[in-house]
């Protein structure tokens, strides 16, 4: 493993997860249960037809929710997501922006919602998820 992933964050508003790292995701915002997180599509992050893979479309939804509930507590805790469900409008392409928001939960969890928008505005998939809070990663116990 390589020893600079270790020095990075891995709580936090600052937080470095290595994989959204990979996909050159960017998170842009994150107050008061709404976070932004951004990607623009590149060759090997489609599929075998030519436009966005599933697993990132995934990934981008997932993230936009996980910081949209942390950003409801202020980052105080972590996030788990334990349930999500997907519905795919139309194939992806282009700059990729994903919106979270929260809907409800409480101390230990949260329901979220997210959308992805294309370059052109376009409304490309939808998802729904429940995130389980729990302490932070690198809190002893």
């Amino acid at each position: 493993m390589d020893n600079t992933l270790l020095a990075r964050p891995v709580a936090g508003r600052a937080r470095h997860v290595p994989f959204m790292a990979l996909l050159d995701a960017q998170c842009t915002s994150a107050d008061d249960g709404v976070a932004t997180v951004e990607l623009a599509l590149r060759p090997e992050l489609c599929n075998n037809h030519g436009s966005g893979h599933g697993g990132v479309v995934m990934s981008l939804l997932d993230s936009a929710m996980a910081h949209a509930a942390l950003s409801r507590i202020a980052y105080a805790r972590e996030v788990v997501t334990i349930d999500m469900h997907i519905g795919f409008m139309r194939p992806v392409s282009g700059h990729l922006v994903a919106t979270g928001r929260t809907t409800g939960g409480g101390k230990s969890v949260c329901f979220c919602e997210a959308e992805i928008v294309d370059g052109t505005g376009v409304v490309v998939a939808k998802a729904m998820g429940t995130f389980r809070y729990r302490a932070p990663a690198d809190a002893s116990a």
